[in-house]
């Protein structure tokens, strides 16, 4: 129900999703009448492999994440983790309120041993070919504990989708020197080369995108500004493409010239082809959709949940830390 499109896109998303995978089941929460409208605009029924869950509230996109967790215990969101927690379902997937849905996932599923606190995990694209950064926005104050623990859990993801057996971890920071950065991140790169994991040491911003590690670590403040930064340029330089193909008809027709390298270009860059962010940490899949996802972002978030399952990310997270601990 959540998003700026709502059901119109996620349904959508789900029966596309069917299509590609035909022996995945697909659990639809939200309120049973908005769904059913967009199920019979699409043609489609629901069956054995497509049920639909009905859900008498729903999360506003600006709703405080406590009063969702308090006062809507039927809400779309709450039903949908609550599920997983059963084992009725085996991830969800939300393009709802982030903080509401940290929120009521913590509450529901709890985190694993060894994690103090979840963390989201994005993908962006890098030369040479993805990062995975964590933590986007779920703590914006971590000790060197907490960002250890991302780490573990950022290259479980990695080794997971990727099939790295020793993913690279980059610790974000002011310069690559040893002696940059606060306390926290000294402490955080001391207990990270003691750690056995595959630690490459600090990185800058711009080694995200020239693809120097395979994760970047970092706390949920920086994280998040990061990650918002890369979004607004995006926007801007997609803005000034439109602006300066359209000064004159000479460069209108260079644009039309060059159509198949900017879709291409476009393709590369898309957000919808990362879209869904992983929330790690926890006793469950879940995976958080962008709001302004359209249909094809929701279908790879959802896409990226059932990788996450059939890989057993939680298994590999929960063996790491107990080396970790051993």
């Amino acid at each position: 129900m959540g998003g700026d499109h709502g059901p119109s896109v996620t349904v959508s998303a789900a029966l596309n999703f069917r299509k590609s995978h035909p022996h995945s089941n697909l659990i639809l929460v939200g309120l049973q009448d908005a769904i059913d409208a967009e199920l019979r605009a699409r043609h489609a029924t629901p069956g054995p492999n497509l049920r639909v869950h009905n859900a008498t509230q729903a999360v506003g996109m600006d709703e405080a994440p406590a009063l969702a967790l308090r006062g809507k215990k039927d809400s779309s969101m709450r039903v949908a983790v609550d599920l997983v927690k059963s084992g009725d379902a085996h991830a969800c997937v939300s393009a709802g309120n982030t903080g509401a849905l940290m929120a009521i996932s913590r509450f529901v599923l709890k985190t694993l041993p060894g994690i103090d606190r979840p963390a989201i995990a994005g993908i962006m694209p890098t030369l040479k070919g993805e990062a995975y950064v964590l933590d986007l926005g779920a703590n914006v104050n971590c000790t060197p504990e907490h960002l250890l623990q991302f780490a573990i859990m950022g290259a479980m993801l990695v080794s997971a989708m990727q099939h790295k057996e020793r993913p690279s971890i980059g610790l974000l920071n002011i310069g690559e020197e040893e002696i940059k950065g606060n306390e926290v991140v000294k402490q955080a790169a001391e207990l990270l080369r003691a750690s056995g994991l595959n630690f490459y040491g600090n990185v800058e911003g711009d080694d995200i995108f020239k693809g120097t590690t395979d994760v970047v670590v970092c706390d949920g403040f920086v994280g998040n500004v990061a990650l918002k930064a890369v979004e607004g340029v995006a926007k801007m330089l997609g803005s000034f493409l439109k602006d300066e193909f359209k000064r004159n008809w000479f460069t209108y027709a260079c644009g039309v010239t060059a159509l198949p390298v900017l879709s291409a270009f476009k393709r590369r860059v898309d957000p919808a082809r990362y879209n869904g962010a992983s929330l790690l940490g926890l006793k469950g899949i879940v995976v958080k959709s962008h709001g302004s996802a359209d249909s094809f972002g929701f279908e790879n978030a959802i896409a990226r949940a059932f990788d996450e399952v059939r890989e057993g990310l939680l298994q590999r997270i929960s063996q790491r830390l107990a080396a970790e601990t051993t």
